[in-house]
């Protein structure tokens, strides 16, 4: 490995054996996440640690290597071909003594500046970059034997000021790191002859490179991944890679590095704690994730001490070496390309021209933040090797990253802080039961009691009325013998009565014998007369006291007969009242206890039924969550071998028609040839000096032009425009979007047609415009042009605005319901290939969106393409067309049939049989295995195979 001559003492190379790593941890990285996938990154303002205000660009410092006794034997007449001029950060180079050339880097070290010095100004900033979440890179660049080794890899074990990049870089990421929450591990790899070799694993050869499409993170699959605690261990692992990296002796170097050394740093750390450090760059994460889900970050640092270029004449490699340094050169070269076409603002960036670019793709033009290391030697014999290098630094100077924030939500931590809850819910729910059983046992217990209460009071209370029954029926008999009593004394009294009538009757037939006598007898009558008043007075009183006694008699009975009722009134109604009475307290008060018991029992019940329902809530929630991790985590272990080809065919595609359509020309128009390329940039260089010139406002208001041709080029002007994405919010918010819809509802020029829908297509492209496009009637409109028009261009440009819209779920229902489905079906009568390949592109776009919407439970039910017969259409036509629009209708396909409502209409179609030839003939591996999945997960469709 490249120390540089003259710069420190050479370090020896262990070949034949390596130290341990005590209590390492080692695992192989899988293709899928190691945690939870992940949430979407963020774009985030950015500190400037140098203060600058360009913190996104590569920033590149140059530093002197100091001279040996080779370049002083060989540069005596001329040892001061480099000058440095560390006070205003310039370098010139002297190619003789009256020419020279001056540059200006970020930073400029001279041949006494530190180890500490260059860490601090080129790496320090990258590593807390790397600590707040975003992605870094340090590079080493420069020819062989001028120190780029020492800058980056150098131990120093034994005296800490010679150590390296890599080592201070890790020494500062674990003095910072709270390994109760934090973790962070590391992957030593080199490029060798164009192939990835493991370092800490020297039997890991040939590693693959495998990059997301989606959100461009390259990985390496296979590498071995060991955690770090502290810096000993931190030093052992690195002493390993370097007995395991190919060095050889050269002319140059004596210990000359043959391959590329990539260390890799993976950080993760926890956001509560990064946001107690700085509160400030995390004000708006409440935008994206609730206050309540724990977040981690996710970084990744790589720090690369690249191969030196090298002259075969010069270094003198023979045999192997010549194969070695040719491999090592072609990469350089690759790297020195895509740094030109980065510099330059190239479309096409060659990052697959070597492995080296595939895995510095996020380092340059990507997300990470960026700081290189160019060395130089100062003998004048390498004139043209150092002026490279200087060359070399200036245009990576000129590479902008923009950086974002890999922010994730811990379903790890969620789910454990889940299942605390529910097992405390659950064991309050034990404690309340326990509590509702006891209270429940206690209410039975004193409901029995209450009922063996009632129980003797009715058969105290039946006692009772026995015993006033009896004294009734005692009562009766004595008020019976008294009333016969009565009927005798009232017979004797009738009798007297007769008696009285008889002696009165006697009276009178005296009185008239008297009378009859009284002449005769007057004496004797009168003494008879006076015996007989004296016997009649005796009569008299004696009937008197009969009248008296009869008469007190009848009081007597009235007496005893009122007592008699009295007596019966009285005691029946005291008795019934005072039985009356205890019988209305018992049963008040038993029907109290009872209503109280019922209403407590009613509470537990209630209670009961609330901890039920927010348990078998609580529960559903996490099943919820889980599911929707699982189904998250096997798409994409499922999509991601074939994700990234899909994607970028479908971009390249979807791009191509969209800038080919926008009204300036057709397929042709897009063709690598140079020519093309050049008239392209002219006109695109002409619209925007016209659109400076005259101003956006004034090209829109041309729209509405009555002069045909000036309505035309306006409509080119603003469909190019509308072809960058910088552009796209200015034109909706100046009314380009409504005067471009009101030209397709009131133009009938199909030259406007043409152009409009290809404008409305750009703008479709992005999902901020898609929902307003849907909501001015941009689907019915485009409908409406495809239904009146026959020319395949026009339909083409209609068919790709209306599959742009396709790919957003949220305006599905809103493209049904204004014909955008039947649109699509009704273009594939005009037989053009490109029309039917954007018609393929729009179902599978919708399609895969539906399907992606019904996972994740958000919509249920049949598909809105079948209600529009788009099933049926593609069983008939599945066949014949091409290649790439067979891969669409396929792919579509293969998502209607995830969806088990869809079930009867794909077997009512003959659909079976088109699931089963894409599983046998489809040429992807991902189509095929998502047929042969929808086919085994649906019960239905296997019945109807057997």
């Amino acid at each position: 490995m490249a120390t540089g001559a003259g710069w420190a003492p050479a370090r020896p190379v262990e070949r034949n054996g390596a130290p341990r790593g005590g209590g390492a941890r080692s695992k192989s990285v899988a293709p899928g996440p190691r945690r939870p996938s992940p949430s979407p990154a963020r774009s985030r303002p950015v500190a400037d640690h140098s203060g600058s205000a360009d913190s996104c660009r590569v920033r590149v410092a140059v530093r002197l290597r100091p001279k040996n006794s080779e370049d002083l034997a060989h540069n005596a007449d001329f040892d001061s071909y480099v000058e440095l001029q560390p006070e205003s950060k310039r370098l010139k180079l002297k190619k003789n003594n009256w020419s020279c050339e001056s540059y200006k880097f970020d930073e400029v070290f001279s041949e006494n500046a530190s180890q500490k010095r260059v860490y601090e100004a080129v790496a320090k900033p990258v590593v807390e970059s790397v600590l707040e979440g975003y992605n870094g890179t340090v590079m080493a660049y420069g020819q062989t034997g001028t120190g780029k080794t020492y800058t980056v890899g150098r131990l120093g074990k034994d005296d800490p000021s010679e150590r390296g990049i890599m080592v201070r870089a890790l020494e500062h990421i674990l003095s910072s790191l709270s390994f109760e929450t934090d973790w962070v591990a590391i992957s030593y790899l080199q490029l060798y002859l164009e192939s990835v070799h493991d370092l800490l694993a020297p039997e890991k050869t040939n590693i693959p490179i495998v990059e997301d499409a989606k959100t461009g993170e390259v990985s390496l699959p296979g590498a071995a991944i060991v955690e770090v605690k502290d810096l000993e261990h931190v030093f052992q692992l690195l002493q390993i890679g370097e007995a395991n990296r190919h060095a050889a002796n050269t002319k140059m170097n004596t210990e000359s590095s043959r391959s590329h050394a990539i260390l890799i740093i993976h950080l993760q750390r926890s956001t509560r704690r990064k946001e107690e450090n700085s509160s400030s760059l995390y004000i708006d994460r409440r935008d994206t994730f609730p206050d309540d889900l724990p977040l981690v970050l996710k970084s990744k640092l790589l720090i690369v001490d690249l191969a030196g270029s090298e002259r075969i004449d010069k270094s003198g490699s023979e045999g192997h070496m010549i194969e070695e340094a040719k491999f090592i050169n072609l990469s350089l070269t690759s790297l020195g390309k895509c740094i030109n076409a980065l510099a330059e603002n190239s479309p096409h960036i060659p990052t697959r021209d070597s492995k080296l670019t595939r895995i510095l793709r996020d380092s340059f033009g990507g997300t990470a933040r960026t700081s290189l290391v160019v060395t130089i030697g100062p003998s004048a014999r390498h004139y043209s090797e150092t002026s490279s290098t200087v060359m070399f630094g200036q245009r990576a100077m000129k590479v902008v990253n923009t950086m974002k924030l890999k922010e994730e939500v811990d379903y790890e931590i969620l789910y454990k802080k889940m299942e605390r809850e529910v097992d405390q819910l659950t064991s309050e729910m034990e404690r309340q039961q326990k509590v509702i059983r006891s209270e429940k046992m206690q209410m039975d217990k004193r409901l029995k009691e209450s009922e063996r209460s009632f129980h003797d009071l009715r058969m105290t209370s039946n006692m009772q009325i026995e015993s006033l029954e009896k004294e009734k029926r005692q009562l009766e008999s004595a008020v019976k013998k008294l009333t016969q009593d009565l009927d005798k004394e009232r017979g004797q009294n009738n009798l007297l009565s007769k008696h009285v009538t008889e002696l009165e009757n006697l009276l009178d037939e005296n009185k008239q014998q008297q009378q009859l006598e009284n002449l005769s007898k007057t004496k004797f009558l009168t003494d008879a007369t006076k015996e007989h008043e004296k016997e009649m007075g005796e009569l008299l009183r004696k009937l008197e006291e009969e009248r008296c006694c009869s008469s007190s008699m009848k009081d007597r009975m009235s007496v005893l007969q009122q007592q008699l009722c009295d007596a019966q009134s009285s005691a029946q109604e005291s008795m019934a009242r005072e039985l009356e009475k205890k019988l209305t307290k018992a049963t008040e008060e038993f029907t109290i206890q009872v209503q109280s018991l019922k209403e407590k029992v009613s509470e537990l019940i209630s209670e009961k039924e609330l901890i039920y329902d927010e348990l078998k809530s609580t529960q559903e929630k996490v099943q919820q969550e889980m599911s929707q991790r699982q189904g998250l985590e096997d798409q994409i272990v499922r999509l991601k071998p074939s994700v990234s080809d899909n994607c970028a065919e479908e971009s390249q595609t979807s791009r191509s028609m969209v800038r080919s359509g926008s009204g300036l020309g057709n397929t042709a128009f897009v063709s690598k040839s140079g020519k093309l390329r050049e008239a392209l940039s002219g006109q695109r260089g002409t619209i925007s000096k016209i659109f400076e010139e005259v101003g956006l406002p004034n090209v829109l208001a041309l729209l509405k032009s009555e002069d045909l041709d000036v309505q035309i080029h306006a409509v080119k002007v603003v469909a190019n425009l509308a072809a960058e994405d910088v552009n796209q919010e200015r034109i909706v918010e100046e009314g380009g979007l409504d005067a471009l819809l009101s030209l397709l509802q009131t133009s009938e020029n199909t030259t406007i047609h043409r152009v409009t829908a290809g404008a409305v297509a750009n703008l479709a492209m992005n999902g901020s415009n898609q929902g307003l496009i849907m909501n001015k009637g941009g689907a019915r409109l485009l409908a409406n042009v495809a239904s009146k028009t026959d020319d395949p261009q026009t339909l083409r440009m209609v068919a790709g605005a209306i599959a742009n819209l396709c790919g957003n779920e949220k305006v599905h229902l809103m493209l049904k319901q204004d014909g955008g489905i039947k649109a699509l079906l009704g273009m594939f009568c005009s037989g053009h290939t490109d029309v039917i390949a954007q018609i393929a592109r729009g179902i599978a776009n919708f399609a895969k969106c539906e399907s992606r919407m019904i996972s994740q439970g958000h919509r249920k039910g049949r598909s809105l393409l079948i209600e529009d017969g788009v099933l049926t259409w593609m069983v008939a036509h599945s066949t014949m067309f091409s290649a790439s629009t067979r891969r669409h209708i396929e792919l579509a396909f293969c998502h209607l049939a995830q969806n088990e409502d869809n079930t009867c209409d794909i077997i009512a179609s003959g659909g079976i049989k088109e699931l089963l030839r894409i599983t046998r003939e489809s040429p992807r591996e991902d189509t095929r295995s998502l047929a042969k999945k929808a086919l085994d997960s649906n019960p239905a469709f296997l019945r109807e195979i057997q």
